[in-house]
């Protein structure tokens, strides 16, 4: 089967955007139609100046939401990344095969550098080579293919790269992955904002849809999100962002067709009224599913444990042959396995 690994990194509360751009699809598509892995990325949540008791929150929080949202630990393997040792291992490796100039052509490092200097902070070291740990991510279990939107396609590239690199200079040891993209709703934009991404990392705002807010938020964000000027519903990326952006939440919310429905309404008020009903709806299960969760926290304990244990097992063959190849001499231990044919 084809593998897919994919992740969600705890810097903040998992939003909209994440459920209809990636969590969804991960549980309706991805967990049926390949060999899939879904793992709580904490490691890179490091990064930057953060709490240590918020990471951890954040990141039993996230693995709690992504069993809510569907994920069956029956079918694919859901895991918090530092327990897997694997990742950091090989993660100095690529370090050895990527060049500073690869890393500073990040946009996002560039992005992410500068808002930290806007606020006076320093700028880690981990900021610019994280992207050679997300490589680590995913070559590291073989993947084939990394559902991710347009903003992290630049981090695959990367991954390939060093794929293609590594297997040339040492043989062959890595598949190279490549990216796809997710339909409709795959980039679900700030409600206050439609020119910018509703993230997670932003600060708590009217914008941001969280996968935990009560339905009367829910419906006050939605009903308070920017439109456009003029009065017909059209839909128009371009021109009309904050029509848009309400229309393809609907059509994500619904099935439908985000063209299709602006032709539905004749007034704002009730576009947002409707999308907003859709949107509570469409969470409702995933609330209540994570409510479960919550009133059990040795099930989502054992589901973290067991996915670590059968994520260490795929990545394990793979990051030692890595060592192997690089020139690394085998620790002891595993000389003598292989000579007593273990």
């Amino acid at each position: 089967m084809t593998r897919v690994f994919s992740g969600v990194k705890p810097t903040g509360h998992l939003t909209l955007g994440n459920y209809l751009g990636a969590m969804r699809r991960w549980a309706e598509v991805d967990q049926h139609a390949a060999d899939a892995l879904f793992c709580v990325v904490d490691l890179h949540a490091l990064t930057v100046d953060h709490d240590p008791a918020r990471v951890r929150r954040l990141s039993r929080q996230g693995a709690t939401l992504l069993l809510a949202s569907g994920l069956d630990p029956e079918r694919c393997t859901v895991f918090v990344q530092s327990h897997v040792d694997e990742h950091a291992r090989l993660s100095y490796l690529l370090e050895c095969v990527a060049t500073d100039g690869e890393m500073r052509r990040m946009i996002q490092y560039k992005e992410k550098a500068a808002r930290e200097q806007r606020r006076g902070g320093s700028v880690r070291l981990s900021l610019l080579t994280y992207p050679v740990l997300m490589a680590a991510d995913i070559l590291a279990y073989g993947a084939d293919e990394v559902p991710v939107g347009d903003d992290q396609r630049q981090h695959v590239e990367l991954a390939r790269d060093l794929a293609v690199r590594f297997n040339q200079r040492y043989g062959h040891t890595f598949v190279v992955p490549r990216a796809t993209k997710p339909g409709v709703a795959a980039r679900v934009m700030n409600l206050q904002d439609p020119a910018s991404k509703m993230g997670k990392s932003d600060d708590v705002g009217p914008g941001i849809v969280y996968l935990l807010d009560e339905p009367d938020v829910v419906r006050r964000k939605v009903m308070r999100a920017v439109t456009d000027s003029g009065r017909e519903v059209v839909y128009d990326r371009e021109a009309r962002p904050g029509l848009a952006n309400l229309l393809e939440i609907l059509a994500a919310c619904t099935g439908g067709d985000p063209e299709l429905l602006s032709g539905a309404y004749t007034s704002y008020g009730e576009l947002k009224r409707d999308t907003a009903e859709a949107v509570v709806e469409m969470l409702r299960p995933v609330q209540e599913r994570h409510k479960e969760l919550c009133a059990d926290p040795a099930y989502v304990e054992g589901v973290l444990r067991e996915g670590a244990e059968r994520a260490r097992g795929m990545a394990r063959p793979t990051v030692d042959a890595a060592y192997r190849a690089i020139g690394l001499l085998p620790a002891v231990a595993e000389r003598e396995a292989a000579g007593a044919g273990v």
